[in-house]
């Protein structure tokens, strides 16, 4: 990360919740609150002008929701990166979120610490999920139940659905879509780990995904 500070936007129709966000995102050295929202519409706008880093972006708001404002935020600004801060981590939130681009995944329970290691994780392009969250969407990847609103895993094959893969990119893809890691998926398929970075490079170039979040979502859809 540049030595510039991390911009932020904040976005919470709760005005309590937002000022409190924009109090202790302040008081830390490396990030710079740019403006805060109370609805999507108004984030939407603001992204536009403020040209923000990362956005903390709540999911239920009256008007413009948070999947809506990340959807059309992401489409004119590709860079940003939106994090998402909310009370709810059910399996259609979660992966409405993730399909409009969001980069991580909150819920309002996250301490400061928590919360701030979030920011900059996705400022650097990378995705984090709170544990809850990933236990949620990889329970309904898997058929799980676990979270309010379960989905039945896609049926056709990926050979079917991913023609553009090799047979052992769609088996590396498979994989992903369990959750496993790089360095469980090595060992599954008793390769090394730059193998497996560079099928995971291989699939997000052809699948036109920008991160592992988004191609797990893609596996699920």
């Amino acid at each position: 990360m540049s030595d510039e500070p991390v911009r932020l936007l904040v976005v919470d129709d709760q005005a309590i919740v937002r000022d409190g966000l924009v109090t202790v995102l302040s008081l830390v050295a490396d990030f710079e609150v740019v403006g805060e929202a109370s609805d999507g519409e108004q984030a939407v706008r603001l992204a536009a002008t403020l040209h923000p880093d990362v956005i903390l972006m709540d999911l239920r708001m009256p008007g413009v929701d948070g999947v809506e404002a990340t959807t059309r935020i992401l489409a004119e600004h590709p860079a940003t990166a939106v994090l998402v801060l909310t009370t709810h981590a059910d399996d259609a939130s979660i992966l409405g979120a993730l399909r409009a681009g969001a980069r991580g995944y909150l819920t309002k329970d996250a301490g400061r610490a928590e919360v701030a290691n979030a920011i900059r994780t996705v400022a650097l392009g990378q995705t984090l999920l709170a544990p809850a969250v990933s236990e949620v969407l990889v329970g309904s990847l898997t058929g799980r139940h676990v979270g309010t609103v379960s989905a039945p895993a896609a049926s056709l094959p990926l050979s079917r659905r991913f023609p553009s893969l090799t047979a052992r990119e769609r088996e590396v893809l498979g994989l992903v879509g369990q959750g496993l890691s790089n360095a469980e998926i090595a060992e599954r398929l008793v390769v090394g780990m730059t193998t497996v970075k560079t099928h995971i490079n291989a699939i997000f170039t052809k699948l036109a995904v920008r991160d592992r979040a988004q191609a797990i979502t893609l596996v699920r859809s």
